[in-house]
């Protein structure tokens, strides 16, 4: 029989079990409150999180559009502390005083140090831990000193947390909860692949995993259990790794199967999706304005990205012995020379109605119809500013920068808080981006989904803990 005992996670024995935090208000008070009752932890999610009014209804995230993107920008971060601050209340109530209850960030999101910072101050003794990724957040061992709670970064390599621990954690090392190993290829949202990892080439965790936990003993870390997640799915699968000597303490997160529960807040079509998603339907793509990978279903929002990539050509203002054929631009450029082998293929987009070019940052154009050219500028001009830097828009939360990254907006990537805050609260699933690891196709054939049946969390956290 399949038997899987509990672990100290953020001082308290509890099931190791961990639900992965999907940002905006994906993982919430609720969804984290759930597992934390079941007696595993919880994960709220701090990255734009939902706040409520006085009677507990969920008030959207609101821009004048008058507001320079400074002020939308401080008004997001104010938004994200009055709803951590509301989220982490729901789940220390629906928890009940059982299990752990920590909040997820994303490290590059705009104002992250503060709004952490903020929450914390706010809810002292509802947030056991915090979980950081997408980047390397250096600081986040100085914050949790200052609130007394457990850190537990996300990295995708044993070479990362050394970067990390030698730059600070090794300042706070009590406080060091964990380390969350996020396979890069198969886990849903943004992924940690390095510039040296193919994408298309996906590795073993198992020796990196044996790799990271290697790193730890050296630094005298061997009660700090890695947390594996990305691709987890039952587990059964890793009976490999649990009580192996050259693995350690092993906790696990799961990050896709509590999208499809009860409790879970996203909407219907969102769930039906899921299920319906099949073996290969989940791209990891290179699109977000943060510059990272990140996994998703490929709907028509993403195939329309790809092909708005795959129109691109390298151009030149002026004509050169390289770029000799001027070609029309709906948007009045009329400068545009392009290579006499890419012209064929320029004029064949202009006659389907793609004659209006846009520069990005790496001297090419791509080829959109006026429309789309429209509402790419609309969109940039709307940046509320919720990344720290944004490849789209070009903003910057730094100050000293100008509040800009110095870079030519890139019209190839789109408004990464429009579409999740869209589809996050009832939008449609095809026209918006949709988060997912790569095994949502085994909602298909998992018995547990049998007729389109969704579990509660409950039910979810028996059958893992059963290894179903």
């Amino acid at each position: 029989m399949f038997k899987l005992d509990k672990i100290q996670i953020s001082n308290a024995d509890v099931l190791p079990i961990i639900e992965g935090g999907k940002g905006i208000n994906v993982s919430t008070g609720l969804t984290a409150g759930n597992f934390a009752k079941c007696g595993a932890v919880g994960t709220i999610s701090g990255t734009n999180p939902d706040f409520l009014d006085s009677e507990g209804n969920v008030l959207r995230y609101i821009f004048d559009e008058n507001m320079t993107r400074k002020e939308k920008f401080q008004r997001l971060v104010e938004y994200s502390i009055a709803g951590g601050i509301d989220q982490a209340k729901i789940a220390y109530d629906v928890a009940s005083g059982n299990g752990r209850i920590h909040m997820n960030f994303l490290w590059e999101a705009g104002g992250t140090s503060q709004i952490i910072d903020e929450v914390l101050s706010g809810v002292k003794g509802l947030i056991h831990g915090i979980t950081c990724g997408a980047g390397l957040p250096y600081s986040l061992s100085d914050i949790a000193a200052k609130h007394k709670v457990y850190y537990y970064p996300i990295i995708s390599s044993a070479r990362a947390f050394k970067i990390l621990w030698l730059r600070s954690y090794n300042k706070v090392a009590e406080l060091l909860g964990g380390v969350v190993y996020e396979d890069p290829w198969l886990a849903g949202g943004h992924n940690g692949l390095s510039s040296k990892e193919d994408p298309k080439i996906p590795q073993d965790p198992y020796e990196r995993i044996v790799d990271l936990r290697s790193s730890l003993n050296s630094l005298n870390l061997s009660h700090v259990p890695i947390i594996m997640a990305g691709g987890v799915w039952n587990l059964k699968e890793w009976e490999r790794y649990i009580d192996n000597k050259d693995v350690g303490l092993l906790a696990f997160q799961f990050g896709t199967r509590p999208l499809l529960t009860q409790e879970s807040p996203i909407s219907d079509a969102y769930k039906q999706a899921l299920l319906n998603v099949d073996d290969g339907g989940v791209s990891l793509h290179n699109f977000s304005p943060t510059g990272f990978y990140s996994s998703a279903i490929r709907n028509p929002f993403l195939i329309k990205l790809e092909e708005r990539s795959a129109r691109q050509m390298k151009v030149s203002r002026r004509a050169n012995e390289e770029f000799t054929k001027q070609i029309p631009s709906g948007n009045g450029i009329t400068n545009f020379y392009v290579q006499e082998v890419d012209y064929p293929r320029a004029m064949g987009y202009i006659s389907e109605g793609l004659d209006t070019l846009l520069k990005t940052p790496d001297d090419t154009v791509i080829f959109v119809k006026q429309a789309d050219a429209d509402q790419i500028r609309k969109d940039q001009v709307g940046c509320m500013g919720c990344l720290s830097h944004c490849r789209f828009s070009g903003w910057c939360d730094k100050e000293e920068k100008n509040n800009t990254t110095g870079s030519l907006p890139d019209p190839r990537s789109f408004c990464i808080e429009k579409t999740l805050q869209d589809v996050g609260h009832g939008g449609s699933v095809q026209d918006n981006l949709v988060f997912s690891g790569h095994h949502a196709y085994r909602f298909k054939h998992d018995p547990m989904y049998k007729n389109g049946y969704i579990p509660s969390i409950q039910e979810l956290v028996n059958a893992i803990m059963k290894g179903d």
